[in-house]
C-alpha cells in the first residue's frame, strides 16, 4: 500500500496527500478503525515532508474521515468508507434515455454542435464566428478586475441580485439610451448572455395564438433551438438585400394570428443583412397593426464598417412598448463573461426579474463587475476601434476572395464576422463541405438556419479567428472544389 501515489505539479503537497487518503479511505482500502502510519513514516513513504502528512491528517479529521487519539496515533473513523452492496444485490443501472423528457430528447436532436465536423489539427475551419481571442485587451481587463477588487471584493463574492449588478444596469441603460432608446417606462434584467435572455423572455410569453413565431428566414440557429424547446411554430418569411420580404410578411400576418415575432436586424446571422431605416420603420407600423410584439436581437450591431449607423428597432419604437430588445457584447468583447441584457416595458421586466430568480437566482456578480469596470474604465471605445479595424481588413479580405473563387448565386454580409453565400437551387452544400473536409477545409453548411428545410444551396463563412494566408487557401479550395462540382 501507499507505492502508487503520484505528485502532480502546480498543487499543494498536502491537499494531494489528502485526497489520495480520502480516495483509500473510500475504496475500503484503508477500513475502519484502522490505525495509520505515523506523519513521519507515511511521509517517508510517500516521499513528501512530515508538516505534509501532518496536514493533510489535520484535514482528513475536520473533515470527519480520521480521528485522533493523543499518545497513541490516528485512526480511520467508523463508517468513513463507503458501504460496499449486499453480496446478493444486484447493482440497479436505470436507461436514463427512457426518462428523458421530450424537451431534452429535443435538445439533443438539435444539437448541431454535439454531432458537427471535427476540425483535425492543420484544419482551416471556417465554421466560428466567435472574435479572435488574439485581439483581447488583457491588461485592461486584469486592471478593472483588479480595480473592482479592491473596491467591493467580499460584496462581490457574496450573492448578488436577480435583477443585475446596479452599476453595470445603469451603464448599459445609458448606452442603449446614447442608441437614440426612449428610456421612459422601460426596465433591464441582466441574464447569462443573449441566449438565457431569450429562453426567459420565450418562457413568460402568453400565447393566446397556440405559440406561433414569425421571423426572418434564414435566421440565428440558437433561436430557432430555443422556440422549437418552448413548443413555437415557426414561420420564416425570405429576406431582401435589405432585410425581411415586407409583401410576404404582411401576407402571412394577414393569414393567422403570431404570439411575437423575432427580428435579427443589424448584421443577421446567418446572411449578414442589415436591415435598412424605411423597412424597420415599415416592420414596426405592421406589428403595431396586428397587435403582435417584436423580440429584437442585437447582434453585432457595434462590428460596422462601413455606411450610417441605422438605430434599433426599439429606438424606433419610440415610446411604445412592444420591442423587447435582448443586448450582449459576446461578439464584440469577450464570450468568455457570460453577460447580456434585456431591455424593455418596465411591466414585462418585473415580471422576466422574477422568473430569473427561480431559473438562476442571478448572473454572476464578479462577471457583472468585471464588465462593469472594463466599460467604466473608457475601454470599449479603444477596443472597438482596434477591433472594427482588424475584422474590418479580414471582412474586406474575405469578401474579395469570394468574389475572385466562388461561383456564388448570391453573396451578403455588409459587417459582423461572416459571410453568406447562395449557390444555384440544385446545388448542395453539405456534398461541398464533404469534399472540401478530405482536403483540410470545412465550413457551415446553411440550411440549419432555415426554418422550412430549405437552403441545402447555402452556407455561411466565418472568417473572425482565420488567418490571412489561410482565408485565401480554404476561400480558393472551396471555390475550385465547387466549380468542379459544378461542371465549370
Amino acid at each position: 500500500m501507499f507505492n502508487d501515489f503520484r505528485l502532480a505539479a502546480g498543487r499543494p503537497v498536502y491537499i494531494q496527500v489528502r485526497d489520495y487518503l480520502k480516495g483509500l479511505i473510500l475504496k475500503g482500502a484503508l477500513q475502519s478503525e484502522q490505525k495509520l502510519p505515523s506523519t513521519r513514516e507515511l511521509g517517508e513513504l510517500l516521499g513528501v515532508s512530515r508538516n505534509s502528512v501532518i496536514s493533510a491528517y489535520t484535514l482528513l479529521e475536520e473533515e470527519g474521515f480520521i480521528y485522533a487519539q493523543a499518545g497513541r496515533g490516528s485512526y480511520v473513523a467508523s463508517d468513513a468508507s463507503l458501504p460496499g452492496p449486499a453480496a446478493d444485490a444486484e447493482p440497479w443501472r436505470m436507461d436514463w434515455k427512457e426518462r428523458m423528457s421530450r424537451q431534452a430528447r429535443q435538445a439533443v436532436e438539435l444539437d448541431h454542435m454535439k454531432r458537427g465536423l471535427r476540425a483535425e489539427k492543420g484544419t482551416i475551419s471556417f465554421t466560428s464566428i466567435a472574435p479572435d481571442e488574439q485581439l483581447f485587451d488583457l491588461e485592461n481587463v486584469k486592471r478593472a478586475f483588479l480595480d473592482r477588487m479592491a473596491m467591493e471584493g467580499r460584496v462581490l463574492l457574496n450573492y448578488g441580485y436577480a435583477k443585475g449588478y446596479k452599476p453595470l444596469m445603469d451603464y448599459l441603460l445609458n448606452y442603449m439610451e446614447s442608441k437614440g432608446v426612449d428610456l421612459q417606462g422601460k426596465d433591464i434584467l441582466i441574464t447569462n448572455g443573449f441566449t438565457e435572455g431569450l429562453d426567459i423572455v420565450l418562457s413568460a410569453l402568453h400565447r393566446e395564438s397556440g405559440g406561433a413565431v414569425i421571423c426572418e428566414n434564414p435566421t440565428h440557429y440558437t433561436a430557432i433551438k430555443n422556440l422549437k424547446l418552448h413548443g413555437f411554430e415557426i414561420t420564416g418569411i425570405p429576406m431582401d438585400p435589405d432585410g425581411i420580404d415586407l409583401e410576404r410578411l404582411e401576407e402571412a400576418l394577414a393569414e393567422r394570428a403570431y404570439d411575437c415575432a423575432y427580428l435579427v436586424p443589424s448584421y443577421h446571422n446567418p446572411t449578414g443583412i442589415v436591415t435598412s431605416a424605411e423597412k424597420r420603420l415599415a416592420l414596426l407600423q405592421l406589428f403595431s397593426r396586428y397587435r403582435i410584439p417584436v423580440i429584437e436581437d442585437g447582434f453585432n450591431e457595434e462590428l460596422r464598417y462601413s455606411g450610417s449607423h441605422v438605430a434599433p428597432l426599439i429606438a424606433m419604437a419610440g415610446t411604445g412598448n412592444s420591442v423587447v430588445y435582448l443586448g450582449s457584447f459576446s461578439k464584440v468583447l469577450f464570450p468568455g463573461i457570460r453577460v447580456g441584457w434585456v431591455l424593455a416595458d418596465r411591466a414585462l421586466i418585473d415580471s422576466l426579474e422574477s422568473v430569473k430568480r427561480a431559473r438562476s437566482i442571478h448572473t454572476s456578480t464578479l462577471d457583472q463587475s468585471l464588465l462593469f469596470q472594463y466599460l467604466q474604465n473608457g475601454n470599449l471605445e479603444k477596443y472597438l476601434k482596434k477591433a472594427r479595424m482588424e475584422y474590418k481588413r479580414k471582412y474586406e479580405w474575405t469578401k474579395a476572395c469570394c468574389e475572385r473563387y466562388i461561383p456564388f448565386s448570391r453573396l451578403s454580409g455588409s459587417g459582423g464576422l461572416h459571410l453568406f453565400i447562395e449557390f444555384p437551387e440544385d446545388f448542395d452544400t453539405w456534398k461541398l463541405l464533404e469534399a472540401c473536409s478530405e482536403q483540410g477545409v470545412i465550413f457551415t453548411p446553411g440550411d440549419m438556419f432555415y426554418t422550412d428545410g430549405r437552403g441545402r444551396n447555402t452556407m455561411r463563412i466565418g472568417f473572425s479567428r482565420v488567418s490571412d494566408e489561410d482565408i485565401g487557401t480554404g476561400i480558393r479550395l472551396i471555390g475550385e472544389t465547387a466549380a468542379k462540382m459544378m461542371g465549370n
